[in-house]
């Protein structure tokens, strides 16, 4: 009998950089009927410098800003929203999961109790950032947009190598273009992962709709992430490519 599919709803910095919002970004997952709701966590002086310029799709969708610096800086979570966030996910019986971007992220999510990180796919070739992640995190997802096979098998042999077992890794299919468009998915390619590197297999979804991560569960997908928002009105980089409250509740 094939597990359930554990669903992430990707909150990420769709929050504003505001409590307020987090947390009913928390409701709408709780309500939803998801795992876990995923944040990220980043200081934007040490993965960005400050006259980064930014995307397209950054700056159709985040205009207010010059360039990722001064984005990135308004969308920071501050260690005391961290705490408060992990506190109202246990009152509202949703797992709290965060991103991090850093080393210095990676210890603070260490201090705070995590068991369970994400991988960003942008530091899927970063050495220092994997072994940290191995060295501080039991489980351990790694998502691979824009990653050759040899790339994550790569990655996928330092976690190993640095103390994570093969049975707590779980590698994400994932596009990484926001929207990402249907004829670019390529929901095979998490099959070939899973072949190539005989490891668990998900999918990270950048899609419109929901109709791509449906398929990646019957596709045996163990792991599906979708990014949610409460408006796709709002302003920031990732709001028009997320699920409104009734889509996320619809697709779980």
């Amino acid at each position: 009998m094939k597990k359930r599919t554990i669903i992430i709803a990707e909150a990420g910095v769709n929050h504003n950089g505001d409590l307020s919002i987090a947390k009913k970004l928390v409701d709408i997952a709780s309500d939803s009927g998801v795992d876990y709701v995923k944040f990220q966590t980043f200081k934007a002086k040490n993965i960005v410098t400050k006259n980064s310029k930014k995307s397209d799709y950054q700056n159709q969708n985040s205009p207010d800003t010059d360039n990722q610096y001064d984005m990135l800086k308004l969308l920071e979570m501050s260690d005391q929203m961290h705490i408060d966030l992990i506190d109202y996910c246990v009152k509202k019986n949703v797992k709290f999961l965060s991103t991090p971007f850093d080393i210095e992220s990676i210890k603070f999510l260490k201090k705070l109790g995590l068991d369970l990180a994400k991988i960003p796919s942008g530091e899927i070739t970063n050495k220092p950032f994997l072994i940290n992640i191995a060295e501080s995190f039991s489980k351990v997802i790694l998502s691979t947009g824009m990653s050759t096979i040899q790339e994550i098998k790569n990655a996928f042999s330092v976690l190993i190598e640095n103390g994570l077992k093969k049975d707590n890794i779980t590698v994400l299919h994932c596009n990484t273009d926001y929207p990402t468009k249907m004829s670019d998915v390529n929901l095979l390619a998490m099959l070939h992962i899973k072949n190539e590197i005989d490891v668990k297999v998900g999918y990270s979804d950048h899609t419109l709709g929901i109709e791509v991560p449906i398929a990646s569960v019957a596709l045996g997908a163990s792991v599906i992430e979708k990014h949610f928002t409460i408006s796709r009105k709002l302003s920031g980089p990732d709001h028009s490519a997320s699920l409104e409250p009734n889509e996320l509740y619809e697709m779980v």
